[in-house]
């Protein structure tokens, strides 16, 4: 019986197939490159051996990088996204280390010579008093002693009212002035209150006191006001720099870095502007910092040109000692007019006995006068420097500071190992090939990543932190403008600030403060106005929420997506009653920490 063939289809179909299998297997095993490279590269990372393939595999497991014939296993794919969003904080961190050293140097070089300049006034009064009037000053040193308090307490935020304080002590020193130059009286407390009600009226000390008042009062605002703005500065960036990407931002993120490293391309870099757009859109928040932070900059810019005029501390605590003793004289050399005023005014005062009202006047000790005080001697004053240096050396950071987060995003991209040159524009990852990029970059901000091509951007959905950042800054300038022009501000306590990541004011609907109230409207034509105390019709009728948390609030523009998407309104009107007082579209100037409404009748919380 003949012996059947093994294959089944004519002998010379299968002579061809025979013939064909090897060049199907060679074929295969070409597709299949190999991965040693990847695979070193992954290991050197820290990752395990393990993870990775020697060659190519099928990407169906892929769940960001393009599928297909890749170097990358699953465990691969999630270790990289890990890297890549690693990678991406450092190069955030490691641009702005030197903005927040910076900023944290100066305030303490600043804070270090502003509270070494008051130690040193009040140590040279006390020397210079003690020598040339003995035994007075040490039994009357607590007035001077209370003055220096009283600049310090005021300089580290204190509740100090500069000019009333100043008040009180020529008040005070004018009352002990009068006892020493009237030895043959005696005086009660009652009447000592009178004359001090003269004080402004007689001018017994000249115009000393209204001229250092005026003195004390700009230099020491813009002083504080100074070194406050660089601590802001400084908690601003650390708390900036501290970015967590969204789950969209860390798919973009590894998709830039570290997908071409799964097809292979491990020496390619990703395309110029292909890294722009990612980092627009994971910078996104940080970019809408930039209009408040540039107005902070110039801010303080103002405030460095007093410092170093007419508001210049150093030139008023310098001399502040022989200023007083300057007043002093003054006082002893009108003391006979100034007296007769006095006695006219709060009537004639008793006289001691003939043995206590002995003393002369010429006894009293008040006959010395310091040398005149030369303004070229500027020493080295305190903290092993001087005003003007310090000055002029944070001017120069200043303006190095200035549009620093819409500069981020390309600082970033510039680095050759986040990118390749603006000039390689073929051979580079444009994010599914080594290819051209063909997208135009987007803006800066959050608003502008609406079409962001790599980054899929909430644009309803502010960070709640950089909007607390934003505002503080918004803040800061306006206190800074305040004490450019001379005027003095309340201390912002930035101690209590919370330096975590993230929103929210963990504060439940219920437990909140009713005393903020928004009522919203929606425009219609030219009715754009709500009046509490009129009936609208259902179309205008107001909808009222409370105030869940109310500090540091994001501006009216993110309410009103909010509005919008939760209501459906076209275009809402926003008004804020707080404590009576009803703000309206420029509700931002307000200072607040946080903003949570709930609509009351429909009981549906919105949370911006």
């Amino acid at each position: 019986m003949p012996r059947r063939s093994a294959c089944l289809l004519p002998p010379l179909l299968c002579t061809v197939a025979a013939c064909s299998l090897p060049l199907l297997l060679l074929a295969a095993e070409l597709k299949s490159k190999n991965c040693s490279e990847v695979r070193r590269l992954y290991v050197a990372q820290g990752f395990s051996q393990s993870d990775a393939p020697s060659h190519e595999i099928h990407g169906d497991h892929l769940k960001v990088c393009p599928q297909g014939y890749t170097c990358c296993s699953q465990e691969m794919e999630e270790k990289y996204s890990q890297q890549s969003k690693h990678d991406f904080r450092n190069a955030v961190v490691e641009l702005s280390h030197h903005l927040q050293t910076t900023f944290s140097s100066r305030y303490k070089k600043f804070d270090e010579f502003f509270k070494e300049l008051l130690e040193n006034a009040e140590k040279s009064l006390n020397d210079m008093f003690l020598r040339t009037y003995g035994r007075l000053y040490m039994q009357n040193s607590e007035l001077f002693k209370d003055l220096f308090i009283e600049l310090k307490r005021y300089y580290v935020g204190g509740n100090v009212n500069l000019e009333e304080m100043l008040n009180d002590f020529w008040a005070r020193l004018l009352e002990r002035m009068f006892r020493l130059v009237n030895p043959q009286y005696h005086f009660t407390d009652e009447y000592l209150e009178c004359v001090s009600k003269y004080t402004e009226q007689l001018k017994p000390f000249g115009d000393v006191p209204r001229k250092l008042k005026l003195q004390v009062t700009r230099a020491f605002v813009a002083a504080r006001t100074f070194a406050q703005g660089l601590a802001v500065a400084r908690d601003v960036v650390t708390k900036v720099t501290a970015v967590n990407p969204t789950p969209q931002g860390e798919r973009a993120l590894l998709k830039m870095m570290y997908c071409p490293y799964c097809r292979g391309l491990v020496t390619v870099r990703p395309c110029y502007n292909y890294c722009f757009n990612v980092m627009r859109g994971c910078l996104a928040n940080q970019g809408d910092l930039d209009t408040e932070w540039n107005n902070f900059i110039d801010s303080m810019l103002m405030v460095a040109e007093r410092l170093e005029g007419p508001f210049n501390i150093e030139s008023v605590m310098d001399p502040i000692d022989v200023k007083i003793s300057d007043a002093i004289m003054n006082m002893q050399e009108n003391s006979v007019q100034v007296s007769q005023k006095v006695f006219q005014g709060c009537g004639q005062p008793k006289t001691l006995t003939q043995g206590r009202a002995s003393r002369s006047v010429s006894e009293s000790g008040f006959s010395a006068r310091f040398r005149p005080y030369n303004p070229e001697e500027r020493p080295t004053t305190a903290a092993g420097t001087s005003l003007d240096r310090l000055v002029t050396d944070v001017k120069e950071k200043l303006k190095q500071a200035k549009k620093f987060w819409s500069s981020l995003p390309g600082n970033i991209c510039n680095d050759e190992k986040m990118a390749a040159g603006r000039v390689i524009e073929d051979e580079c990852w444009n994010g599914s090939a080594k290819s051209r990029y063909v997208f135009a970059v987007t803006g800066n901000g959050l608003a502008n990543q609406v079409n962001n091509p790599e980054v899929e951007v909430d644009i309803t959905k502010p960070d709640m932190m950089i909007r607390q950042q934003i505002m503080a800054l918004r803040v800061m300038t306006n206190k800074m403008k305040n004490a450019y022009n001379g005027n003095d501000v309340d201390f912002l306590d930035i101690s209590d600030e919370s330096s975590g990541e993230g929103s929210g004011s963990g504060c439940e609907f219920q437990q909140c403060s009713p005393e903020f109230e928004f009522n919203v409207t929606e425009v219609t034509g030219k009715t754009n106005k709500i009046d509490k105390n009129t009936n609208t019709s259902a179309a205008a009728s107001p909808m009222t929420y409370t105030c869940v948390t109310l500090f540091k609030l994001m501006g009216t523009e993110f309410a009103k997506m909010a509005l919008k998407a939760q209501f459906g309104l076209q275009n809402p009107f926003l008004q804020v009653e707080m404590h009576g007082k009803i703000f309206d579209e420029n509700i931002e100037q307000t200072w607040a920490e946080n903003l949570s409404l709930r609509n009351l009748s429909r009981n549906t919380p919105i949370q911006l």
